[in-house]
Order: structure tokens, then sequence, then C-alpha cells
């Protein structure tokens, strides 16, 4: 007796790869990159077995209630924030994501920012398209002399981490989640180059903070003036996470006080959860800071690519396709 196809659901772009593996296994898949929520909540689309996407739309509890024959989720990229993790638990929805697959991506990326940063390499570009040759304006700083701190040692932090092995700076990490790592870690070195260390030693010795956090109700807002007045020297800042995780306001903030030298941001807050563009600037007082931060010479903007490279585009479906099809045999 021959088994019912599954049909899967792309919901947004992929690398076509996923969709190949997918057909080779007996999978049938549609093309749903133009479906609406209120299709995939009325039924529309037929049966839906699998859903692939990667943040245009939100799957929480009305979404999922909906789709009873629903197995699988696969969100191309790391972040789970616009999907019901804890719902889709309990309704036995398997979730599956790839951050093994743009993380390299991520950790040259936000490497090469720094690099920017410290050498100035953007206004030096800019300065000699206007025509100029300014050589003492643009003398640079040396990483080698720096303490980088990586906040969140998942996929990303380390990832970064690596990139940081032959770069002659000293490299702390925190991450409260990690069983060991205090003020006196219990725990091997992750990397021979990478210490662990608590929160009061990472606030009074990092020079340089690279952020690699989830976006969570404790995670939402947490750089903000507080936050930043707890380090004990001026930061360069880097954000290649999550836009919300940084409160634009106390960045700029923090820019004009001295707690921050420069900052980095591949994420704004105003990318709202979709991440595909930019949102809720119909506000004044958003527009009025979203304008001081645009204009701000030293912060450094990329439009949410860090993790976003040509390799990376197929990696992250041939990890997905590994453990979706490795998790139905």
């Amino acid at each position: 007796m021959s088994q019912s196809p599954v049909h899967v659901w792309f919901l947004d772009t992929v690398h076509r790869a996923l969709w190949q593996a997918l057909s080779e296994a007996g999978t049938v898949c549609h093309d749903a990159t133009t479906a609406t929520r209120e299709e995939l909540i009325s039924g529309t689309l037929g049966p839906v077995h699998g859903l692939v996407l990667r943040s245009r739309i939100r799957l929480d509890a009305e979404v999922l209630r909906a789709l009873p024959e629903l197995t699988w989720i696969a969100r191309s990229g790391s972040g789970l924030e616009n999907i019901d993790t804890a719902l889709a638990e309990e309704m036995g929805i398997a979730v599956h994501n790839s951050p093994e697959g743009n993380r390299d991506a991520v950790g040259e990326h936000t490497l090469g920012m720094l690099l920017g940063v410290l050498h100035k390499l953007p206004a030096g570009d800019l300065s000699v398209r206007q025509g100029k040759w300014e050589r003492e304006a643009h003398r640079g700083r040396e990483l080698k002399s720096r303490t980088v701190g990586i906040m969140g040692y998942g996929q990303m932090g380390s990832a970064l981490g690596e990139r940081l092995a032959g770069m002659g700076c000293r490299v702390v990490a925190y991450d409260k989640h990690k069983e060991g790592w205090g003020e006196s870690p219990s725990v091997p070195r992750p990397l021979p180059h990478v210490e662990p260390v608590g929160w009061s030693t990472f606030c009074r010795e990092a020079d340089v903070v690279s952020l690699h956090l989830p976006w969570t109700t404790e995670t939402k807002g947490l750089v903000d003036q507080a936050w930043l007045a707890q380090f004990a020297r001026p930061l360069i800042l880097i954000n290649t996470s999550r836009g919300a995780i940084v409160n634009s306001g106390a960045l700029l903030e923090g820019l004009e006080q001295g707690h921050v030298t420069d900052a980095c941001m591949d994420v704004l807050e105003y990318e709202g959860r979709s991440l595909e563009a930019l949102d809720g600037l119909g506000d004044p007082t958003a527009r009025q800071t979203f304008d001081r931060l645009l204009s701000h010479p030293r912060i450094q903007f990329s439009p949410h690519v860090a993790g976003w490279t040509e390799e990376s585009l197929v990696k992250l479906s041939t990890v997905l396709a590994q453990k979706i099809l490795g998790n139905r045999h």
C-alpha cells in the first residue's frame, strides 16, 4: 500500500538545493513565495506537511493551529523569533534552523566591519573619491592592541572567535547560558586563544564588543544606556545579530558620552520582525532617531547581509536538507 505524498510549501526563496533534495526523496514541493498568511490559515493551499521559510511570515499560534497536518518547519538561517517554538514543540512539530550554513559568512563580515572601523577604510575611500588625500585624518588603530569581547558563543560567536586566531589580539567570550562560564571558568577554553569569562571581567576588559545573541524577550532592548555604562573602557560596538537588541537612542547617547567610540551595525531595530525591510519609521521620534543614526560619522552600516553570501545561500539549504531528511529516517 503506497503512502500519501508529503507536501512541502516554500514560503520564501531559498537555494534550489533544498527543493531538489526533498523532491528526490519523494516530497512534493510547492512554490508559495507569494502566499499570504490568510491563505495558510484558511487552508486554501491544500495539505501542508512541511514549511520552508526565512522571515516573511510569522508562524504564531493562529497559523500553527490552522495546520493540523504540519510535521516540520525549516527556517533558512539561525533566528527562530518568527516561529512559536514552544507551541510547535507542544504540537509535535519539528523545527529546524541552519546557523551552520551562514556562520562563516557572519564571522568574516564581523571581522571585516571591525577592521574597517579601526583602519577608517570607509571614510578613507570616501575622502579619496572626493578628491582629497588626507593621510593623518585617516591614521588607523591596530586590532592587535585590543581585547575583543564576544557576547554569545554559539555558531556565530564561535565563527568570529575562529577568525580572530592569528590576529594577535586578546579574545574574551561571555555566554550566560554555558555551564561553567563564570568569573572562575571551570571548563577548557573553547579555542586556545579564546578565554571564557564572567560578566564583570567582560565589562572590565573588553575594548570591542561583538553581539551574537538571539532575539528574545530577554535580549530585546538589552543594550541601553545602563548596559553601556557598565563597561570600563570606551567600546567599539558591533551588532550582526538582531537589530532590536540595541536601543538606537541609547547607542547615539553612548557615542555622545564617550561610552562608545564607534559602532558597526549590520542590523537595526527598525527592521521589525520580518527582517525584510525597515519598518516603524512612520513615528516622528523613530524617524528622527533613524536620521541621526544615518548622519553619524562613527557608525558603519550594512543592510543585514552579514550572513548573506553566495556560499551561505547554498550551505543554508544543504544543511536544512540534511536535518530534514535525516529526521525522517
